[in-house]
């Protein structure tokens, strides 16, 4: 178990530095030069695990769901949260980050038909009043051009809500790292189109150290190692357990981007968080009783988080 915590709270400073990671690549790489080299520098890690593993995988694959996956959970979602840190601090970004299970529940409602309990929809409401709050009740930051920060992040969440579900539905028998390689891949693809239509990265800045740093600690740590240690932590332990990484993220965000940004956090970014994580706890957690009738009917109400 002790191993098991270590690789959650491993999981939570990766990706919580991510965020820096994007701050530091927008210059030299641009939003969707950003999801191309991530997502490239993750499949280049684990191409050549697949490979020593491919006697062992059933290559009768659902091609289609794996690309709609990759399209959202990798290719959209990073786009959108590169677009994100253009206007926001890594900090806002990442407590956005942590309202995806939320948007998991809405998306299981109202396109999977997934039951939600009474207990889950007062937790969605709790998550939206501290979005409200983190924004200082300042609702007309999400309409027109002020939409880009606030407004693209939580995009950005609904794409991983909408991912996770879809996975659960369609890709539940495909292998872990089958799932992972082939949406970072399918990501990357999305990132050169992008790369093609709004301009291409700048070569000579791909040469600072810095930069150099950043893409490998963004794709080969975070998107690459970052989702084997997530699925380890799933498989070994428990989905909530794995889940909880979304309760440490900001934190730890919030402190790379303190210490290596030099971002202030002010009063309301943290009543903010708090807020969201009593609202994600509580649309996370299921009464025992509904839950094994949900289970029965195949109508349960599972949040799920995908990074």
């Amino acid at each position: 178990m002790l191993r098991l915590y270590g690789a959650l709270i491993g999981l939570s400073l990766i990706w919580g530095l991510s965020f820096v990671f994007m701050k530091w690549l927008l210059p030299p790489a641009g939003i969707w030069g950003i999801v191309f080299l991530r997502c490239l520098a993750g499949a280049v890690v684990l191409l050549p695990i697949l490979w020593w593993k491919r006697s062992e995988i059933n290559w009768k694959l659902p091609w289609t769901a794996l690309v709609v996956v990759g399209i959202f959970n990798c290719g959209l979602a990073w786009g959108l949260i590169a677009l994100s840190e253009t206007e926001i601090n890594s900090s806002t970004a990442s407590i956005l980050n942590a309202t995806t299970p939320i948007w998991t529940g809405i998306i299981g409602f109202i396109i999977f038909s997934y039951v939600l309990t009474a207990r889950q929809w007062m937790g969605i409401l709790i998550g939206f009043f501290g979005i409200l709050v983190l924004m200082d009740f300042q609702v007309g930051q999400l309409f027109g051009k002020e939409f880009i920060g606030i407004g693209t992040m939580l995009l950005a969440s609904t794409c991983y809500g909408f991912a996770g579900q879809y996975t659960k539905r369609f890709l539940s028998s495909t292998s872990i790292l089958v799932i992972t390689t082939f949406t970072l891949l399918t990501g990357s693809f999305i990132g050169l189109i992008g790369m093609l239509i709004t301009g291409p990265i700048k070569p000579v800045m791909l040469m600072d150290p810095l930069t150099i740093f950043s893409i490998v600690g963004l794709g080969c740590f975070g998107s690459g190692l970052g989702q084997l240690i997530y699925f380890y932590i799933n498989k070994n332990g428990s989905p909530e357990l794995a889940a909880t990484v979304t309760y440490l993220i900001p934190a730890s965000a919030m402190v790379w981007g303190y210490v290596l940004l030099g971002e202030a956090i002010n009063p309301n970014v943290i009543i903010g968080l708090l807020i969201i994580f009593a609202g994600v706890y509580l649309s996370s957690k299921k009464s025992k009783e509904k839950d094994g009738a949900n289970s029965s009917s195949g109508k349960q109400g599972e949040l799920r988080h995908v990074k």
